[in-house]
């Protein structure tokens, strides 16, 4: 089954910069998939695509068919966005852009509780996606007072209490310690969800994604096993990616 498809797919700005170039992209149930590319490679864009916050409804410049599933995204179609949001969670970059409320749980339970559910049914939603990132103990904390590492995690369970078919994470181990890096790491190889990571960081790339797609120009340059990209030094050099110095990976 596929879980994602992107059909030459194109985005203009209104200012006239083009972003994506007929972009064409599928995913399997399942798969776990790093979107890797320089700054500037159209890669937010193409994230933005997914849940609908991109195209702007009739804005010239943008073509084609992006599907979560059996579901076309259609901006226009405002009851189709909210059970395709509900599909596609998209954790940012920083969590204090996901944790608003007054305790972990609050935030957890803000999703779930905006689709309906409530009392028991709810606590068990929450309770599930914390203990999917190792937060139960953290429940009743305030978001603020926890460490990069944990914010993370609770973010992350925000998106999974709403129990999508596509987890979209941007830039995971960003800032991170290395022992906070390492736990993430091992809480998303646990998770069965389908995932596209979009990242810099090619080392984590390599530990979590079996395939990675390199999109520069708002083109897919190419796609293949990760251990495979990550090997070829001048493709890395042509698309303005590095592995990190002493960091070596053979074929």
């Amino acid at each position: 089954m596929t879980a994602l498809q992107l059909t030459d797919v194109r985005y203009a700005y209104p200012d006239g910069h083009r972003a994506l170039h007929g972009v064409d992209l599928q995913i399997a149930e399942g798969e776990r998939v790093a979107l890797l590319g320089p700054n500037g490679a159209g890669k937010t864009t193409l994230v933005l695509h997914l849940n609908g916050i991109l195209p702007t409804p009739n804005l010239p410049g943008a073509t084609g068919t992006v599907r979560i599933g059996d579901t076309v995204v259609n901006p226009r179609d405002r009851a189709g966005l909210a059970e395709v949001r509900r599909r596609v969670g998209l954790v940012f970059q920083d969590p204090d852009d996901q944790l608003f409320l007054p305790t972990v749980r609050e935030d957890v339970a803000f999703g779930p509780a905006n689709l309906g559910l409530k009392g028991a049914e709810l606590d068990a939603r929450v309770t599930e996606a914390l203990e999917a990132v190792g937060m139960t103990e953290m429940r009743d904390r305030a978001p603020h007072h926890l460490s990069l590492g944990q914010r993370r995690r609770v973010a992350v369970a925000t998106v999974l209490a709403m129990r999508p078919d596509l987890l979209v994470l941007d830039e995971p181990s960003s800032n991170m310690d290395p022992q906070a890096r390492r736990e993430l790491a091992e809480i998303l190889l646990a998770l069965p969800t389908t995932m596209l990571m979009v990242t810099h960081d090619l080392p984590y790339a390599l530990q979590l994604c079996p395939r990675s797609v390199i999109l520069d120009g708002g083109v897919v340059v190419a796609d293949g096993p990760t251990r495979e990209l990550l090997a070829d030094p001048e493709l890395l050099a042509r698309h303005r990616l590095e592995l990190p110095f002493g960091f070596t990976v053979t074929a």
